[in-house]
C-alpha cells in the first residue's frame, strides 16, 4: 500500500492541508492523520447505451451534502480529506466532476480553477463524456465544458442547493411518475411524451394529458409543445386552458430554421412556463430548448449540452450536437439584436412616459380626476382557437423515442446508492427508479374503464390543485403547427436514448 504522504504528495489539492482529490488502484484505509472516501460504487450513472456521465443535479446535491457533512465534522476536524476513486476511465471522471463542481458551487472557484489541480502533474487526462445514442460517438463533451455549463447555470440562478428539493427532483424523473425535469426553473420544463389514456401497459406506464394538470397549474406551466407525431389529442391541454402547438421534426433529426425561430417566439411570448416534449423529452426537446438558453443567457452549445444533461440525462443526441455548435454565433447574435430592442423599447417607454406626464401638467383641470373615474381602458382578448386536426397514432415503427424509454424502463432496477439515503415517502410515492418494467406496446383498452390503474402522478407528491378549476375563467388558448403568429410555448421535456439514426 502506498504511503499517505506519498498519496497526498500526488493528490489534487482543493483545499490547502485539508481537501484532495486522487485516483488509486488500490483501496486505502484511513489513518490518525488522514481519512478516505470513495463514491464510485455509490453515486452511479443509469446509462442508456455508452454514456456514462454526467452524474445529474441530484446526485451532485447527495455528494456535496455528504462532503460538507466531513468538513463540518468534528471528529475529521484535524485530518486530511481525500476524495479517492479509481483507474477506471468513466468512475474517474464522474468523480473528478462532483468534486471539482463543489469547488465551483461552494469554495467559489472559476471553472479553470476547479479544473487545474485535477490536471496537474503526471496526472492521465480524463474521458469525455458521450452522448445516449446506439451508434459511434460525434460529439466529445469535456469535463471542462461540464464545468463551464454548471457554472453558466449558477450565474443565471437555475439552482441553488440552499433551497433545492432532490426528494421532489427524483421524484419526478422517474417514468411512473411523470418523467419530467426543470431545465430552466420556472421557464422550461422537459416530459416525456403524453399517451391517449393513463394505464399501465405490459408494464410500461402511460399517461394521459390530464395527469399533468395539478402539476403544471401549480408550476404555472401555460403552454405545451411537441415535437412529435399526434398521438394525444391536443384539445385534451386546450380544453383544460393550456396552449398547445405542434412543431414536429423526425426523430433523431435536427429542427428546420423556421421551427427554431417558432419555437423561440412562443417561449418568448409565453405568458408562464413552457413544457416541452417528444417520444421521450430527450434529443428533440433538449435541443430547442437550447436554442433559447445560447439566445437568451449566451450559453455555449457545449454549456447547454452540459447542463440539459447535468438536469435530465441522455439529453440532445447524435447530429443535433454538431448542429447546437453550428447555431451557436447565430443565437448569439440574434440575442444581441433582442436585448438592443428591448433595451430601446423600454427607453422609448420611459421618455414617452415622462413626456405625457409633463404635457398633462401643462393642461391641467380640476375636474381630470372626476373625468378619470368614468373611463373604462379596454378589456382583454380572447386569443383565436385553432384546432390542428384530428388524433393520429403515427407510424408504427419504433423510433429513436421508444427505444430510449425502453431502455430508461430496463436500467431502473438499479437498487439505490448507500450514500444517498432514506427518501421520504409521503403519499405513497417511491423514489427507486422502476427498471423491471417492460417496453411498452400500443393499445385500446379504455384508461377510464374500472380495471385501469390511477396515474401515480395524481397520488404522487404534487399538491392537490383544486378540482373545481372548471369553474374559473379558461385561457383561451390555440394550439396548431406553430404558425408565425404562435404566441405562447411550453416547457421543456426529456428525449429518449436513441437508436442509429436512419
Amino acid at each position: 500500500m502506498a504511503d499517505e504522504n506519498d498519496i497526498i504528495g500526488s493528490a489534487s489539492e482543493f483545499i490547502k492541508d485539508r481537501l484532495y482529490f486522487a485516483t488509486l488502484r488500490t483501496k486505502p484505509r484511513s489513518t490518525a492523520h488522514t481519512h478516505y472516501f470513495c463514491v464510485d460504487d455509490e453515486l452511479v450513472y443509469e446509462n442508456f447505451y455508452a454514456d456514462f456521465g454526467p452524474l445529474n443535479l441530484a446526485q451532485l446535491y447527495r455528494y456535496c451534502c455528504k462532503l460538507n457533512k466531513k468538513l463540518k465534522s468534528f471528529s475529521l476536524a484535524k485530518k486530511r480529506i481525500i476524495h479517492y476513486t479509481s483507474f477506471d476511465a468513466r468512475k474517474r471522471a464522474n468523480a473528478a466532476f462532483l468534486i471539482s463542481a463543489y469547488a465551483i458551487i461552494y469554495l467559489k472557484k472559476t471553472p479553470e480553477e476547479a479544473y487545474r489541480p485535477l490536471v496537474a502533474g503526471s496526472n492521465p487526462p480524463f474521458l469525455p463524456f458521450r452522448d445516449a445514442s446506439f451508434g459511434a460517438c460525434t460529439y466529445n463533451l469535456t469535463l471542462l465544458d461540464c464545468l463551464h455549463g454548471l457554472n453558466k447555470a449558477l450565474a443565471n440562478g437555475f439552482f441553488n442547493f440552499e433551497t433545492f428539493d432532490v426528494d421532489e427532483y427524483e421524484h419526478y424523473e422517474k417514468v411512473e411518475n411523470g418523467d419530467f425535469n426543470w431545465i430552466v426553473p420556472n421557464k422550461f420544463l422537459a416530459f416525456c411524451g403524453p399517451h391517449p389514456k393513463t394505464k399501465i401497459e405490459n408494464g410500461y406506464p402511460l399517461h394521459a394529458p390530464e395527469a399533468y394538470f395539478p402539476y403544471f397549474r401549480k408550476h404555472n406551466v401555460t403552454t405545451i409543445v411537441r415535437l412529435n407525431k399526434k398521438i394525444y389529442d391536443a384539445r385534451r391541454f386546450t380544453d383544460a386552458g393550456f396552449d398547445h402547438y405542434d412543431l414536429f421534426f423526425i426523430d433523431g433529426s435536427t429542427p428546420s430554421d423556421n421551427i427554431v425561430r417558432q419555437f423561440i417566439e412562443l417561449s418568448e411570448n409565453a405568458e408562464g412556463a413552457v413544457a416541452v416534449h417528444c417520444k421521450a423529452g430527450l434529443g428533440r426537446t433538449g435541443t430547442l430548448i437550447a436554442c433559447y438558453m445560447m439566445k437568451h443567457y449566451k450559453f455555449t452549445a457545449a454549456e447547454c449540452i452540459a447542463w440539459c444533461r447535468i438536469c435530465r440525462p441522455g439529453s440532445i443526441i447524435g447530429p443535433q450536437q454538431n448542429f447546437l455548435e453550428e447555431k451557436q454565433s447565430l443565437m448569439w447574435m440574434q440575442g444581441d439584436l433582442y436585448r438592443a430592442r428591448t433595451k430601446d423599447d423600454r427607453r422609448r417607454e420611459r421618455h414617452h412616459s415622462v413626456s405625457k406626464i409633463l404635457t398633462a401638467v401643462d393642461d391641467m383641470r380640476i375636474q381630470d380626476a372626476i373625468e378619470l373615474e368614468k373611463c373604462d381602458y379596454g378589456s382583454d382578448e380572447n386569443d383565436e382557437f385553432m384546432y390542428s386536426g384530428p388524433l393520429t397514432r403515427g407510424s408504427m415503427l419504433e423510433t429513436q423515442g421508444d427505444k430510449l424509454n425502453q431502455m430508461k424502463l430496463l436500467r431502473q432496477h438499479h437498487t439505490r446508492s448507500a450514500t444517498t439515503g432514506a427518501l421520504g415517502h409521503e403519499d405513497g410515492k417511491g423514489h427507486k427508479r422502476s427498471t423491471t418494467q417492460v417496453y411498452r406496446s400500443s393499445g385500446t383498452k379504455s384508461a377510464h374503464s374500472s380495471a385501469a390503474p390511477m396515474s401515480p402522478l395524481k397520488a404522487s407528491k404534487v399538491s392537490t390543485v383544486i378540482n373545481n378549476h372548471t369553474s374559473s375563467v379558461k385561457r383561451s388558448t390555440r394550439h396548431g403547427t406553430g404558425s408565425s403568429s404562435a404566441k405562447r410555448s411550453v416547457p421543456h421535456t426529456r428525449s429518449t436514448k436513441a437508436a442509429i439514426i436512419r
